[in-house]
């Protein structure tokens, strides 16, 4: 990782996958925070751990998950969406001084404990409430619980879609959740036909109140990530780069920070958001028009909430085009994770009282 203050874009090829630069100030935040970012990016099918070796240094820990979409967070459980499935970690920090491959090295350590196969729903955002896996199932155009009895379960739908059919009617993606409870979604369109959002993208995005299951914002600009904050609703306005403060009473918002690039995925921590960056697809034509068409880039913005301006970013400069979720791993300085396409995932056997990694046997 390359700590540069200005962030430069031109990189040589010959960079390793992976390489990321990054503003000084974002080491230094972490560090004094002492947590880690968690990062998916589904376009390289990874979730990244980015973590502050030290108030200058960043390092980053890249794992294998298939279209890693929606992350979510419950104390020691930490889920992922992938392509087909929906796959579950927990933190065992007790593995983390005898990890073979790199011994004291991590002060916690996600390891797979089990998978559901929910099929490809093209899931988005994903939340442990109440203790129960849910998820924003896009294809279905519904909020549905992930669980080990079907592919989903169907919790609500939003009031203008009739049937629950795989047609990706809305683009139903994000949730803004709030004392175990979902209060608001967003939405590409508010159409009811098979894959109708697509129809006029680019200012057809919706935010809908679960509860009283109404449309309180309208006209939006692909909106992703809503999230409420100090009981009050952001999100962003994603195809303009923009972070925006609603006002659900008078269906009215306002710009917060302008972001530069395409905005999806965001989490607080103190008084700083991190918020995803994606480079456009310039092959789409409506997005050579927009105007972050020139700035926009892959990585992550710290924004200063209280003084709304960002004070710092983190560019990837190969492998990665897009992200899509942002979550905070509060009070772990460094982080470690293995997948099951990793050896190491055969290798360690937990139980209620203990943990232990497979002896190496030895020749006779």
């Amino acid at each position: 990782m390359n700590s540069d203050p200005k962030c430069k874009n031109n990189i040589s090829n010959t960079l390793p996958p992976f390489s990321v630069s990054y503003t000084p100030k974002v080491s230094s935040i972490l560090d004094k925070l002492g947590c880690t970012l968690a990062v998916s990016t589904y376009q390289a099918g990874k979730v990244i751990f980015i973590s502050a070796l030290n108030s200058e240094k960043l390092i980053q820990l890249p794992r294998t998950f298939d279209n890693a979409m929606g992350i979510a967070l419950n104390k020691s459980k930490l889920a992922v969406a992938c392509k087909h499935n929906v796959r579950l970690l927990k933190n065992f920090p007790q593995l983390a001084p005898s990890y073979p491959a790199r011994p004291n090295t991590y002060d916690a350590f996600f390891v797979p404990v089990c998978s559901y196969n929910s099929g490809k729903l093209d899931l988005h955002d994903l939340n442990f409430l109440n203790n129960k896996l849910t998820g924003i199932n896009t294809l279905f155009s519904c909020i549905a619980e992930i669980n080990n009895e079907y592919s989903f379960e169907p919790v609500w739908q939003p009031p203008f879609i009739s049937d629950l059919l795989p047609e990706d009617r809305c683009h139903l993606n994000g949730m803004a959740v709030k004392d175990e409870k979902i209060e608001y979604v967003t939405a590409l369109s508010s159409a009811n036909t098979a894959r109708g959002w697509r129809n006029n993208k680019m200012d057809s995005g919706v935010i809908i109140n679960v509860p009283d299951n109404k449309v309180v914002l309208d006209n939006l600009s692909m909106p992703h990530s809503p999230r409420i904050y100090n009981n009050k609703l952001y999100f962003l306005n994603s195809s303009l780069g923009e972070l925006r403060l609603a006002d659900t009473d008078k269906r009215t918002s306002k710009v917060i920070v302008q972001l530069g690039g395409y905005a999806r995925g965001m989490a607080k921590y103190g008084d700083y958001l991190f918020i995803g960056i994606s480079k456009l697809r310039h092959s789409t034509p409506p997005f050579n028009e927009l105007p972050i068409a020139k700035t926009s880039f892959a990585g992550v913005v710290v924004v200063d909430l209280p003084g709304k301006k960002v004070i710092g970013q983190i560019r990837f400069e190969t492998s990665v085009d897009e992200i899509y979720d942002v979550k905070i791993l509060p009070d772990y300085r460094r982080p470690g994770i293995i997948t099951n396409n990793r050896k190491e995932s055969k290798m360690f056997i937990t139980m209620p009282s203990d943990t232990f990694w497979e002896a190496k046997e030895k020749s006779e």
